[in-house]
């Protein structure tokens, strides 16, 4: 059994040392502990530093790539090297490295697929009462896009069994934690929370320059991946929405139809007409819209297979 620790980076010379000090050298129920360190374009002595901690394997990126492309090539680049399991922490010393062992067990006891480290965020000092309220709101719409129940949807703190990282597809630049969660609540991969703590903070996060930026980027991706994977759900719900509102002037018309007064309010059918006839082409777009997921389900399976190929069973 093999772990590979990944640690994405962005000019981290200053906080790497902390992670890769504290990461443990034995992990019950694992064979092999690799440290896999991402470069994502960083101008400082981040490689050099990882060097002289002992670090052996790179992936490097000559321009910053994002978060997102970073995960899928520490990914593919662990995959290619034996990894059975693979954990997925930050270079800014965020989270607990100790905690890495307890992170894999429930992947080693064959109870989960994902575990992700659960901040509990509403005892960080650091965060705001508002940063709170929003990381409480955005793991409640990330569980209900994924039909799952999980605390703390945007930690990066998170253990990958191999069987999860050949079947989730990464298609966003901004971060992949959304995308994952809804993905593979839709593939019913096993997902399971720990809860962990936070060391303190070192610094601002590189990620987005403000919490709205995050807000908005982490909704667009849980929106885009519902729409890739759920489109008929979506569509019909605002198919059904319209076309209740639509029927609301037709009742209104016929109402004052009876009382004698229905030719002074034509406006009420022609908005009626309108909504009906937008229900309508909402549904008919929930239906191609569903067709292609089917045929993206088909050449998912064929990636898969193609994955199964690179990395072996």
């Amino acid at each position: 059994m093999k772990l590979f620790v990944q640690i994405p980076c962005l000019n981290e010379e200053t906080t790497l040392p902390a992670v890769l000090e504290s990461i443990p050298s034995v992990v019950p129920g694992v064979d092999e502990i690799e440290v896999l360190v991402i470069d994502d374009g960083s101008t400082d002595r981040t490689v050099e530093v990882a060097r002289a901690h002992g670090v052996t394997h790179f992936v490097r990126h000559t321009a910053n790539m994002g978060l997102a492309r970073s995960f899928r090539d520490g990914v593919d680049y662990a995959l290619l090297h034996g990894a059975d399991i693979v954990v997925n922490t930050d270079g800014d010393d965020q989270y607990p490295q100790a905690r890495i062992a307890d992170l894999v067990q429930p992947i080693l006891r064959g109870e989960a697929e994902i575990v992700i480290g659960d901040r509990q965020t509403r005892t960080i000092e650091h965060f705001s009462t508002l940063k709170k309220g929003m990381q409480r709101l955005g793991s409640w719409v990330a569980s209900r896009a994924a039909g799952l129940d999980l605390p703390d949807a945007a930690s990066g703190f998170r253990a990958y069994s191999k069987y999860s990282l050949i079947r989730l597809n990464i298609v966003t630049r901004f971060s992949y934690c959304m995308e994952t969660i809804v993905q593979a609540g839709y593939k019913r991969l096993a997902i399971a929370s720990i809860p962990i703590t936070t060391n303190p903070k070192t610094r601002e996060s590189r990620l987005f320059r403000n919490m709205w930026q995050h807000v908005f980027a982490s909704g667009s991706a849980i929106a885009r991946v519902y729409l890739m994977y759920r489109p008929m759900a979506l569509f019909a719900s605002v198919s059904a929405v319209l076309l209740v509102a639509g029927l609301v002037p037709f009742v209104r018309y016929l109402v004052l139809l009876t009382s004698g007064s229905g030719g002074n309010h034509l406006q009420s059918l022609l908005i009626g007409i309108v909504l009906v006839i937008t229900a309508v082409l909402s549904m008919t777009i929930g239906v191609v819209a569903d067709l292609t997921r089917l045929n993206r389900t088909l050449a998912e399976e064929q990636l898969d297979l193609q994955k199964l190929a690179r990395y072996g069973d």
